[in-house]
């Protein structure tokens, strides 16, 4: 890591309030207002100087993002979050993510569980299809009735539709929004 040095000073209270209203305004921290002046002032008193360490010290350690999103879209957010048993900026970092990297938005673990589970519903249901064929071929049945089996069979394909159905709506909710936007 780039090795970095602070820069510190006072300023009025009525001087606070303005650089904190000008930082808000343009979406800067004030450090990052701060920097960016100081190294603007350097640069244009000395046209050699560059400050190519920024670049480098920011991809040696993660960022914080903050973001301003509507109340409307604030509860849209909260509430998919919660619907993930997830925290808002965690639900916010899967999806950037996923976007960015074009990766499935499900956190991996759901979406092995899921997979795993559809793997098992099928081969369960392949199993009880074997067992319903010799039933039938045999004609005689020393456990469940064939009805019973074939019955058992529409459930876990039914199940493993479910499921499938459960996977695709979720890819498809990081995708589509949740409700019609509003005018603001």
């Amino acid at each position: 890591m780039v090795n970095t040095q602070e820069l510190k000073t006072h300023v009025t209270e009525q001087t606070k309030r303005m650089v904190q209203a000008l930082v808000a305004q343009h979406g800067f921290t004030e450090a990052a207002w701060l920097r960016r002046l100081v190294e603007t002032t350097l640069q244009a008193a000395n046209p050699n100087f560059a400050a190519d360490d920024s670049g480098q010290r920011r991809r040696d350690r993660p960022n914080r993002l903050t973001i301003q999103v509507s109340a409307d879209d604030h509860d849209l957010l909260e509430a998919r979050a919660e619907a993930r048993y997830l925290a808002p900026s965690t639900y916010v970092w899967f999806f950037l993510r996923a976007h960015l990297r074009a990766l499935a938005p499900l956190p991996s673990a759901e979406l092995g569980a899921l997979k795993r589970a559809v793997a098992e519903l099928a081969a369960i249901g392949r199993n009880i299809n074997q067992i319903a064929r010799a039933v039938q071929q045999s004609g005689r049945a020393a456990g469940p009735e064939h009805q019973e089996l074939v019955a058992l069979l529409k459930v876990c394909e039914g199940l493993r539709d479910h499921v499938k159905s459960l996977i695709k709506a979720n890819l498809a909710s990081w995708e589509i929004g949740h409700a019609a936007p509003t005018d603001h």
